[in-house]
């Protein structure tokens, strides 16, 4: 899974967390539709895209680059200037783009600087995210796409430990851990989902006792990287 289609389900799971990554008030959320937009003439589709429900509301383009592209801006700008251009919506615009350091952020610029200059466009490097004090659920999960391989599955532990604290909607956190999920088979592509070690279903005190179980089988197969997802989700069906 490509990291945009990552983003994309965050956005439509928790949408409060776009708005939070531009310091908009999450409330916002509420009076927005994330989809993507098909232009018919022109044959092409934006997938990041959140639409008002109200005319005074500006369109957000949301667009996630994670690899160096010196056409990057000319490509966004070209996507967003067609669609405005066929749409019947009259709502004035915004653009959004995610990358994950400034060293990511290659494209040509020159053509576009009073763009990127204005309130148009608002560029979001996810390195600088930790300067937050006080962050969501949301942002925390966002953050956990660039978290170090070393310690993804830890804090991966701690966002679900603070989600379960702070969300009561049961059917929100089972969709939570199933992005944070497929955020850690994303960072460790070694591990498929069958294999992924996804510990943070488990109970502290499951967690000592299947370790223990699990070293033991791993000295026996010989390896000592894979465990299976599905035994974990038995334990847990068990526990809960």
């Amino acid at each position: 899974m490509k990291t945009d289609s990552i983003f994309y389900r965050i956005f439509q799971s928790i949408p409060t967390t776009f708005f939070e990554l531009i310091n908009q008030p999450p409330q916002l959320a509420s009076v927005y539709q994330f989809s993507s937009v098909e232009v018919k003439q022109l044959a092409f589709r934006i997938d990041g895209v959140f639409l008002p429900n109200a005319a005074a509301l500006p369109i957000y383009f949301a667009e996630v680059q994670f690899q160096p592209d010196k056409k990057f801006y000319s490509r966004l700008f070209t996507e967003i200037f067609n669609y405005l251009d066929k749409t019947e919506l009259t709502n004035n615009w915004r653009g959004v783009v995610i990358f994950p350091n400034r060293s990511v952020d290659t494209g040509d610029t020159e053509r576009y600087t009073e763009l990127l200059n204005s309130q148009r466009v608002t560029r979001v490097y996810l390195d600088e995210l930790s300067s937050i004090e006080a962050s969501s659920i949301g942002i925390e999960t966002v953050k956990l796409i660039i978290e170090p391989e070393s310690t993804a599955t830890t804090r991966a532990i701690e966002i679900v430990n603070s989600a379960r604290q702070q969300i009561l909607d049961v059917a929100t956190i089972r969709e939570i851990i199933q992005l944070i999920e497929t955020i850690l088979i994303y960072k460790l592509p070694r591990l498929s989902q069958e294999q992924n070690i996804f510990l943070i279903y488990i109970p502290k005190i499951f967690l000592i006792i299947f370790a223990v179980m699990s070293f033991f089988l791993m000295v026996i197969s010989g390896d000592i990287k894979h465990l299976t997802i599905k035994c974990l989700h038995r334990m847990v069906s068990t526990t809960s």
